[in-house]
């Protein structure tokens, strides 16, 4: 497997849909979860290439959300 294929993904990330639904701005998602806004906007836009399960379960106790909620799979549709 080349290099640019190991970058692919077929994962959707919701983030933005559930900040909007909660009313709450990816800076205090940052400050309240306790990871940076550069690492949550990386997140955000779909270019992460893991999440570490602490930091899912927080950003998933702030947000009052299950990870389902947060990310979805699109087999055939990769990033």
């Amino acid at each position: 497997m080349s290099p640019a294929e190991m970058d692919t993904h077929a994962i959707t990330v919701h983030l933005d849909q559930l900040l909007t639904e909660r009313g709450m701005t990816l800076t205090e998602l940052a400050d309240r979860v306790g990871v940076t806004v550069v690492n949550l906007s990386i997140l955000k836009n779909g270019r992460a290439k893991a999440i570490r399960f602490t930091t899912l379960t927080k950003i998933c106790d702030v947000l009052d959300c299950q990870p389902g909620d947060l990310l979805s799979h699109h087999p055939g549709k990769e990033r």
